[in-house]
């Protein structure tokens, strides 16, 4: 028996090979909180009938079903690949460097045609039973991570999916162990792109990335289950620094309407020979969008800019991922 509050919850995920098919987790995320839930659309009838005040139990029906909700975790140095993969589109393959127990996995933005997953959460009754909910043809939305002084990384993936089953085996969840990247580790740098350098006063860092889909493809002959979900929009990447005014480098950017390159990394514990854990995201081009920096008071100035990431016209937006993992 589990322990009868959030204490026995579980979350497990898998790669799908189809669509809206079930998958048994073949990794399991430690998180820190889900909302993922069925969503249904009810249609009741209004029928008259002589002498009946209120509307007849059997004459609802249910029209349509989707799932939809986030999953919070903290960005960790093992089991991030499915959901990297998910949200980037790439199909990824951990390449092993050298012959040491480091793998690179690069997510590059691509269309995420085919990338969905099964997300099996276990819920505990207060009884100590674990309940199954496996939702299946979850899509990334979007992600966003965010790290700042004195905190771990972390990130928000938002989901919309196809159905939920009760029905399935709950899997039993196995952990590795698992450290998460934190503010010790992380670096900002900006400039020429593959030249970046180090920029000083950085406080607080968060990148959201957004995928929008058509999530409303409902049609005759899907048993009000949606169709899976297509790219509709470009893809939109947005973040914010907040930083001391230790110098004018942003600033001058915000005035010109300037571009620069932009890398956050979180570089780890050694795993092999030079290479470490690491979290890396690189934005070849960002322009800052506006809050320049305002004095408020006796404070050190802290201004936090808002930027855009833009196609450079060459090179391509990553996630890499450094780690034992030999899979996603």
């Amino acid at each position: 028996m589990a322990i009868g509050s959030g204490l026995g919850a579980q979350i497990g995920i898998a790669a799908e090979t189809t669509y809206g098919t079930f998958v048994a987790p073949s990794k399991f995320i430690e998180f820190t909180k889900e909302s993922l839930v069925l969503k249904k659309t009810t249609a009741q009838s209004s029928g008259i009938a002589a002498g009946r005040l209120m509307a007849l139990s059997s004459r609802r029906v249910v029209t349509q079903k989707e799932v939809s909700g986030s999953l919070d975790l903290e960005v960790t140095n093992k089991g991030m690949g499915l959901l990297l993969q998910a949200l980037m589109g790439t199909t990824v393959t951990p390449v092993q460097q050298e012959s040491t127990d480091a793998y690179l996995q690069t997510h590059t933005l691509a269309d995420t045609a085919g990338k969905s997953l099964s997300i099996q959460a276990g819920i505990p009754l207060t009884t100590g039973t674990v309940t199954d909910k496996s939702f299946v043809g979850c899509k990334v939305i979007s992600a966003e991570f965010s790290c700042e002084v004195g905190g771990m990384l972390t990130a928000s993936f938002e989901f919309d999916g196809k159905d939920c089953s009760e029905a399935q085996t709950l899997a039993t969840a196995s952990y590795s162990n698992m450290s998460p990247f934190n503010f010790m580790q992380m670096a900002l740098k900006t400039g020429t792109y593959a030249s970046e350098t180090a920029l000083d006063g950085v406080r607080k860092v968060s990148v959201k990335i957004e995928r929008p889909q058509a999530v409303d493809r409902f049609y005759a002959n899907q048993s009000a289950l949606k169709a899976e979900p297509i790219s509709n929009d470009l893809v939109k990447i947005t973040g914010s620094l907040e930083m001391d005014y230790v110098a004018t480098t942003i600033d001058d950017l915000h005035t010109s309407d300037g571009a620069t390159a932009l890398v956050w990394e979180f570089v780890g514990p050694v795993i092999e020979t030079t290479y470490n854990e690491t979290f890396r995201i690189k934005l070849p081009a960002i322009k800052v969008d506006d809050a320049p920096p305002t004095v408020e008071g006796f404070d050190v100035v802290r201004p936090t800019f808002n930027f855009t990431a833009l196609y450079d016209g060459t090179n391509a937006v990553a996630i890499e991922y450094i780690s034992a993992d030999t899979t996603l």
